[in-house]
This record gives C-alpha cells, structure tokens and sequence, in this order.
C-alpha cells in the first residue's frame, strides 16, 4: 500500500498522535516507527538527537512516505531543519502546528527536559502572542514512567503534583502536554488542576493541518471517503520499532484499542558516521 503519512517518536508516545490520524483520516495508510532502541529521546544532548533525527528521517523516506509527522516534540524541537532537509517530502511539527491555537495570556508547557530547555514552544507561542507568559518546566520522570505502563502509580502521581506546582503558582490558564506521551496523563491531570485549566494536546493541531496536504497528494477530501466504509484502523498502518517488536506490541494494545502487529528494524547504521565524517 501506499504509505502516505509517516511519524516517528523515541518510543510509545507518537501513538498518541497514530490515533488522532486514524480519527481523522481513516482512509489514509500510515507508517509509524518508535525508535525503542534509544528510547528515552529527552535527556539526549541536541547533538544526539539531531543525529538521531537524520537516521529516522532517511529511513522514512526510503519507505516512501508523502508526508512527515513529527510526533515527537524532542525532535521537533531541536531537529525541525534536519527533518525538513532529509525529508524530501512536506514536514508537520507538533510545536508550530499548536502554538497559533493557543488563546490565553498566561500558557504553561511540561516537556522533556531536553524540549524545555530548547525553549522551541516559548519562541513559538512567542511568535503568535508576543505578550504572553510562558513558563516552561522539564518533567525527566515522566516518559519513563508511563513507558512502564501502569498510569495509576503513586510515583506518576507525586511527579504530576510536583510538575504542576510552578504552572499553578504562576496562573497559568493553559498548559500544553509538550511530549507526545503525556496525553495518557490528561485524567491525572486533570484532577490536579482547577477546573478552568485547559489541557492542550498539540496532536490535535498537527492533524487538523494534514488534510490539506493529503488533498495535495491526490487523496480525496475525508468528508467524501466517508461514503465508503471505512477499513480496520490498523490495517492501514505499518507499525515499527528498533527494538523489541513484541514488549511493544503489547504495550500499545493500550495506546491503540488492539494489539497490533508489529515488526523490528535497522536503520542505516553507517548514516551517522558518514554524517559525523561531513561535518568534520
């Protein structure tokens, strides 16, 4: 099949952003890679990542993606210019897709360490509401803990009312789930917060922008696919790790309502060393 949307994420969370397109788009084929065998993405050096960006990149394209989801805001936030440049084909990102969206005055963002200390969503929310407040805080816990699989652990808990406390002394009246696995905490969260509190999952955005894209492609607007009975979820999607397909295919029944099928493997291992020799 012809695989038209690719994403990719360190590990589980992209599917987060796999879901909000199979909504969407249910006629549309995706193929979604979890780079598992580097997961965590967010306390890797900027250097690393966008090394690692590059390799997942090339990969994709060579699958024949027609267009790139970058369902990992790490990335996203410090590899944007490598993935459009090794793309070859047209590139969303989660940060810039959300930040016109957002309408308040005083806006929190939890994040990767690594994606808070970019400050990439302050920039951006900056470039849409220059007088904004934005208070950025770096969650290290929380990737490894959701990845573990149990979201009702006292630990998530204690993080999450830690995490949260600058956000609230500082008034904020949204607060932007800045990594991709954060959405599986919105109940959590939620009953944290006051009640005017929004929770913002930047999926929401970046999927609304494909359409258009996908009508570029030659696809057929949704609203006209939707008279033809719509296929399995899954079976229009390719789903891959670099590590163990199996441990990941359990632990996304979770993620997606099914176990799907999942299959491992290699990225182009002399990529790097020949960027690496590029650059030297």
């Amino acid at each position: 099949m012809s695989l038209r949307v690719g994403l990719f994420d360190s590990g589980l969370g992209g599917l987060t952003v796999l879901r909000q397109v199979h909504e969407h788009y249910p006629h549309t084929p995706c193929l979604y890679l979890g780079d598992t065998a580097r997961v965590p993405y967010g306390e890797r050096s900027a250097e690393e990542i966008r090394m690692i960006a590059a390799e997942v990149v090339h990969w994709l394209r060579l699958q024949g993606i027609g267009v790139l989801v970058m369902a990992c805001n790490t990335s996203n936030a410090l590899a944007l210019d490598v993935a459009v440049a090794e793309a070859g084909v047209p590139v969303v990102g989660l940060i810039d897709s959300v930040a016109p969206t957002l309408t308040s005055n005083r806006i929190g963002v939890l994040a990767t360490p690594a994606t808070a200390a970019s400050g990439a969503y302050r920039r951006a929310i900056h470039a849409c509401r220059p007088k904004a407040e934005v208070v950025e805080v770096a969650c290290p816990a929380f990737v490894p803990l959701i990845e573990a699989g149990d979201l009702e652990h006292p630990d998530l808990q204690q993080a999450a009312t830690t995490y949260l406390q600058p956000l609230l002394e500082r008034g904020c009246e949204e607060i932007v789930l800045g990594c991709t696995h954060y959405p599986l905490l919105e109940p959590l969260l939620a009953r944290l917060l006051p009640t005017d509190v929004v929770l913002v999952d930047p999926a929401r955005a970046t999927v609304a922008r494909l359409g258009p894209l996908l009508a570029s492609l030659g696809d057929l607007p949704e609203a006209e696919q939707l008279q033809q009975a719509a296929p399995a979820a899954l079976s229009q999607s390719r789903i891959c790790v670099t590590g163990c397909a199996e441990g990941f295919a359990r632990a996304a029944a979770c993620w997606l309502g099914s176990e799907p099928l999942v299959e491992q493997v290699r990225l182009c291992p002399t990529l790097r060393g020949d960027r690496q020799r590029q650059q030297a």
